[in-house]
C-alpha cells in the first residue's frame, strides 16, 4: 500500500511539475496570426470576431490554443520574413489577416502549412488556389473578390454627388484588382464618367498622386482598399476634404477616418467566418477540399461629418439606405 500510495503521489508530482505543464502546453495547437496593420493590446474589430468565433467552436486562446502574432506595421517588405517566422515556429496554421499581400507572402513561405486567408482580391489570379470551389492546396478561407462591388461604389457615388464627371481611382497595382476595376470602368462609361488610374505603391507613390492630382483637379475620388493602403486612409482622406473632393472606398475604416463613404463587405463577419476554417482544419480537413467562400453581408458608411466640410447634401435617399450614418 505504501509503494502504491508513494506512486501516486509521484506521479501527481510529476503531472504537476513545470515541465511537465509546459510539455502539456506545447501539445495545443497553435496558429499564427500574420497581419500587415500595427496590433495593439485591444484587438481591432476583426481580431475580436475571429477570437470570438473560435470560442464558439471551443477554442480559447491560452487554453485550448495559443496564437502567435505577428505584424508588419504596415511595411509590406517585412512579411516575407514574419511568415517564415511562423513556418519556423512550426505553427499548425497560419492565418493571413488581411488583404492579398498577407496571404500571398504566407504561400510563398510554406507549401505545406495550412493558410486560412481573411480577403484575398482574386485568390486564383494570384495563385493562391487552383480554383474557387476545389482551392488544391495549402490555402483557403474567404475572398473578397466580387467585380460587381467596383460598379455599385460609382453608382453610389453618382447617386451622393451627382456633378461627378471625372474620376480618380487610386489603387495598388501589387494587388489583382483587374475584375473589379473593368466593372468600375463599365459602369463609368454606362454613367458618363471619365476615370484616371493612379497607381500607389507606397509613400512616395502617394506623393507624386497627391501633386497630379492637384494639377489634374477630378471630381472626385475611389480607392481600392487593400492592406497597404488602408494606411493611407488618413491622409488620403484629410488631402480629399482640403480640395472639396467626394470620395468613396472600399472599407469601413477609409470613411471612419474621414472618408465621404464606404461600401464593402463586413470584415468582421468575415474574420468570424475564418474561425470555422481554422476549426475543420485543425480537426483534420484538408483545406485544398474546402471551397474559398465570398461575403455575403456588406455595409454601407456615410460620413455626414465630412459631407458638411465638403458643402455637400446627401439625398436622403442614400441615407435610408445607411447602415452607419457618421455624424
Amino acid at each position: 500500500m505504501r509503494r502504491i500510495g508513494l506512486a501516486v503521489v509521484l506521479s501527481l508530482g510529476l503531472a504537476f511539475s513545470p515541465h511537465v505543464a509546459e510539455s502539456q502546453a506545447a501539445k495545443i495547437p497553435r496558429i499564427g496570426y500574420l497581419v500587415l496593420a500595427p496590433l495593439s493590446d485591444v484587438p481591432s474589430p476583426e481580431r475580436a470576431a475571429f477570437l470570438a468565433g473560435l470560442r464558439e467552436l471551443g477554442w480559447v486562446e491560452g487554453r485550448t490554443i495559443a496564437v502567435e502574432y505577428r505584424s508588419a506595421n504596415w511595411n509590406t517588405e517585412l512579411l516575407d520574413d514574419l511568415a517564415e517566422e511562423l513556418v519556423r515556429m512550426k505553427v499548425d496554421l497560419i492565418l493571413a489577416a488581411g488583404g492579398s499581400a498577407v496571404a500571398v507572402a504566407a504561400k510563398r513561405s510554406t507549401s505545406t502549412i495550412p493558410i486560412v486567408m481573411t480577403g484575398s482580391a482574386d485568390p486564383v489570379a494570384e495563385r493562391l488556389v487552383t480554383s474557387m470551389r476545389r482551392p488544391g492546396g495549402n490555402v483557403t478561407g474567404m475572398s473578397s473578390m466580387l467585380p460587381e462591388l467596383g460598379a455599385k461604389r460609382l453608382e453610389l457615388l453618382k447617386e451622393a454627388a451627382p456633378r461627378v464627371s471625372r474620376l480618380a481611382v487610386l489603387l495598388n497595382p501589387v494587388t489583382s484588382f483587374k475584375l473589379e476595376l473593368a466593372a468600375t470602368q463599365a459602369a463609368a462609361r454606362r454613367l458618363g464618367v471619365t476615370v484616371k488610374l493612379m497607381e500607389v505603391r507606397n509613400a512616395d507613390d502617394l506623393v507624386r498622386v497627391f501633386a497630379a492630382l492637384d494639377k489634374e483637379r477630378p471630381d472626385a475620388l475611389m480607392m481600392f482598399a487593400d492592406a497597404k493602403s488602408s494606411g493611407y486612409r488618413v491622409l488620403v482622406g484629410d488631402f480629399a476634404k482640403q480640395r472639396k473632393l467626394p470620395t468613396i472606398f472600399g472599407a469601413r475604416e477609409f470613411a471612419e477616418a474621414g472618408g465621404l463613404i464606404s461600401y464593402a463587405p463586413n470584415f468582421d463577419v468575415a474574420f468570424r467566418r475564418t474561425a470555422d476554417y481554422v476549426d475543420k482544419i485543425l480537426k483534420g480537413a484538408d483545406p485544398g477540399d474546402l471551397p474559398v467562400e465570398q461575403p455575403t453581408k456588406f455595409e454601407l458608411v456615410i460620413n455626414l461629418k465630412t459631407a458638411r466640410a465638403l458643402g455637400l447634401t446627401i439625398p436622403q435617399s442614400v441615407l435610408l439606405r445607411a447602415d452607419q450614418v457618421i455624424e
